[in-house]
């Protein structure tokens, strides 16, 4: 070959080289940008979705937190209701005492009655009596 014509093969070589440099160079220029846009729209997405799971979570906490007012409502009326009972109960526990008190004060008062009787005879028969001394 000449070597005239060989420099012009070599400058066409090396100029497609370079154009095929630049070439991959800028593909991967673009390439890297790319993936760069794309971890960013990532990290972006990735903001949204904490920040939906934390108002979600908010939500939660607040239902929560009411269905245990809910909760500690019934179990104050039901505990109100229980003393209630037991107060209702207690009253009459105290009505059926003072009863059986009055019903037992007159069996009480008539033996004392009897035995006041008793007395009473026991000193009339001893008046008209007279004493017996051993």
């Amino acid at each position: 070959m000449h070597p005239q014509k060989l420099t012009h093969k070599a400058y066409k070589f090396h100029s497609l080289n370079k154009n095929m440099s630049e070439s991959q160079s800028r593909y991967s220029i673009v390439e890297r940008l790319i993936l760069r846009k794309l971890e960013i729209m990532g990290s972006k997405s990735n903001l949204k979705e904490d920040v939906k799971k934390k108002e979600q979570k908010i939500g939660k906490l607040k239902k929560e937190l009411e269905n245990w007012k809910k909760d500690i409502q019934e179990d104050i009326k039901r505990e109100e209701r229980k003393k209630e009972l037991e107060i209702d109960k207690s009253k009459q526990e105290f009505e059926n005492l003072k009863e059986q008190m009055k019903d037992k004060e007159e069996v009480l008062d008539e033996q004392i009655k009897a035995i006041e009787e008793a007395l009473k005879s026991i000193e009339e028969i001893s008046k008209t009596s007279p004493n017996i001394q051993s």
